[in-house]
């Protein structure tokens, strides 16, 4: 990511902590305690240290709707969502279920041109010849009020898995399991959807164990589930909490080690990425957004069949298929993002120059799927909350919208609050603190707007309105090598809530250039180190030469292109000294 020029870097504080084991380098001490882990067994989380299923609430429900399915041999029908997380969800639930004795499990997920987000009266329709007996919702449902009544209607039992924020009325489920739910008592609000779903599925294991199911055979391990766990938790951009990096690091070391599904196994090897040297950034860089281009472009019906394939052939050619979505994604969503630079250089932007509170978007030829990135980009280059839309589909006078904010802005509590001042405005809206979708009608956009930035200007604060960087302070010469590179690659997993150290430090530019017209590469000195260090800093050209002395906040990597025990710093922002 690049930052604006006004971005202001601040220093974490240097906590002093006691206790960790003495082969536990001070600098990983140094950023463990900066991020609140005082226990140095909290640092690295085991999966013994996991909450207990049976503290999320709804959960016996859900295992005995699951166990009288699987008991009475009826269709479960599983059905995800079309982006990372729903799709790993709807894997995890299916691959899980059979594993614990289903023997009749069939699952589904909306096409987002077709039906829209979850489970909609449309989707249910078609859905309908199936006839399950038990429909399960993976990382949906809690807002799908109409989707979960026509599921009802049609005499089926309903188990909504979800971890989004409820609305003010639940839906008529059989069974609800969010730990997001009022007064549900799970510690860890931050799962994803497949992490809840996972959940569901340990709960009911256990429960199968009572009732003696495995007397007369091996227990099936649900471990083997923890790779698709890890990356559709990571890519869902969930707080990556003690118990989250619990479950990522164990599917990290699946995957690592080649036990990942022959799925996963061949999307890495189409990224391009080691296996090996897998992290949790390679996740939300490259499987993450390729599962997702499926859902954006085409429809997430091939990421799952990618998820759940056991032919390694089949596999890679589904691979090489997302490649290419992915490539055609970043093609559309470039176009797109132009666009709304363009349009926030001629419109947005105040008459003196200034940045607005908050951006609305909206271009008739944009596609729908991409608006989300198109407003995490631009959340990015403005710092401030952005909402793109997009006809729902061409020529349509429903838009899409896919909300992005910045940290101190809670995005869906904003959309409350427009939804309550003007009922009827929104047809409806979900989401999290930093990330919403919604729809409403094109007539309605230039009145959304207005509302929208009343209630930005109301409720935001202008502190949140500075960039702020947050540094884990400067690196000493003889910390800036492979040993330390290699440490803060393995000390994760490093995410949202959990972030990756960032560095900052002056250093003198021996050399720069230009590549492909928008990055820039440099080589660096630093007082104490012989060697200058190797530097980029993606789309960090601006036209005008880098200072002889500059300010730079960075990550300190492993440069695998060059191999050995080579380093490279990743400038994430860059200031004359």
């Amino acid at each position: 990511m690049t930052t604006s020029h006004t971005a202001r870097i601040q220093r974490r504080p240097i906590i002093e902590c006691a206790g960790w084991p003495a082969d536990t380098l001070p600098l990983l001490q140094r950023l463990y305690t900066a991020r609140g882990v005082t226990d140095p067994a909290q640092a690295q989380p085991k999966l013994a240290q996991l909450h207990a299923p049976d503290l999320m609430g709804g959960m016996q429900a859900a295992v005995d709707l699951l166990a009288h399915a699987i008991a009475h041999n009826e269709r479960i029908l599983v059905v995800g969502d079309f982006d990372c997380d729903g799709a790993t969800a709807c894997a995890v639930g299916v691959r899980g279920l059979r594993l614990l004795g289903a023997r009749d499990v069939v699952h589904a997920v909306p096409n987002r041109m077709l039906h829209g987000y979850g489970l909609s009266p449309s989707l249910v329709a078609e859905l309908a010849a199936l006839q399950p007996g038990l429909l399960v919702t993976v990382d949906h449902g809690i807002a799908c009020h109409a989707g979960v009544t026509a599921a009802k209607a049609l005499g089926w039992k309903v188990l909504v898995t979800d971890h989004h924020l409820p609305g003010e009325h639940l839906p008529p489920a059989d069974a609800l399991v969010d730990p997001n739910l009022q007064g549900d008592a799970f510690p860890s609000k931050a799962l994803a959807g497949v992490g809840v779903i996972f959940y569901v599925l340990m709960a009911l294991r256990r429960h199968l164990r009572e009732q003696g199911a495995f007397a007369s055979a091996p227990e099936p391990d649900l471990l083997t589930l923890l790779d698709l766990v890890a990356v559709g938790t990571v890519a869902d951009l969930v707080a990556l909490d003690a118990n989250n990096r619990a479950l990522v690091s164990a599917g990290l070391r699946r995957l690592r080690a080649g036990q990942g599904c022959v799925g996963l196994q061949a999307l890495i090897e189409a990224s391009g990425r080691d296996a090996k040297r897998l992290s949790a950034t390679d996740i939300g860089f490259a499987l993450g957004p390729r599962l997702n281009a499926a859902g954006r472009l085409e429809d997430m019906a091939l990421g799952i069949e990618l998820l759940l394939t056991e032919d390694r052939a089949q596999a890679r050619e589904i691979a090489q298929t997302l490649e290419q979505i992915n490539a055609e994604r970043r093609a559309v969503q470039q176009l797109m993002t132009d666009d709304a630079e363009l349009a926030v250089s001629r419109a947005v932007l105040t008459a003196e120059g200034e940045r607005p509170i908050a951006a609305c978007l909206f271009d008739a030829e944009w596609h729908p799927g991409v608006v989300g990135l198109v407003a995490s980009k631009m959340k990015d280059r403005l710092h401030r909350p952005v909402i793109a839309f997009a006809p729902s589909e061409p020529g349509s006078d429903s838009l899409r919208g896919s909300a992005r904010s910045i940290a101190g802005f809670h995005i869906r509590d904003a959309l409350a609050l427009v939804n309550a001042a003007h009922p009827g405005l929104i047809d409806k809206f979900g989401g999290h603190a930093m990330a919403a979708g919604l729809s409403l009608a094109r007539a309605n956009l230039a009145v959304f707007e207005q509302a929208f930035l009343a209630v930005v200007q109301g409720q935001m604060d202008p502190a949140s309105l500075q960039q702020l960087l947050m540094s884990d302070g400067e690196l000493g010469a003889d910390e800036l090598d492979f040993r330390h590179a290699e440490a803060l690659r393995l000390a994760g997993p490093w995410g949202q809530g959990f972030p990756e150290p960032l560095f900052d430090g002056h250093f003198q530019v021996a050399r720069w250039q230009v590549l492909k017209e928008k990055h820039l590469k440099l080589s660096l000195r630093v007082p104490g180190r012989a060697e200058p260090l190797n530097a980029i800093h993606f789309s960090g050209w601006t036209g005008n030469a880098p200072a002889n002395h500059v300010h730079i906040a960075y990550r300190l990597v492993s440069d695998d292109y060059r191999g050995g025990g080579a380093i490279q710093l990743i400038i994430e922002h860059c200031a004359d000294a």
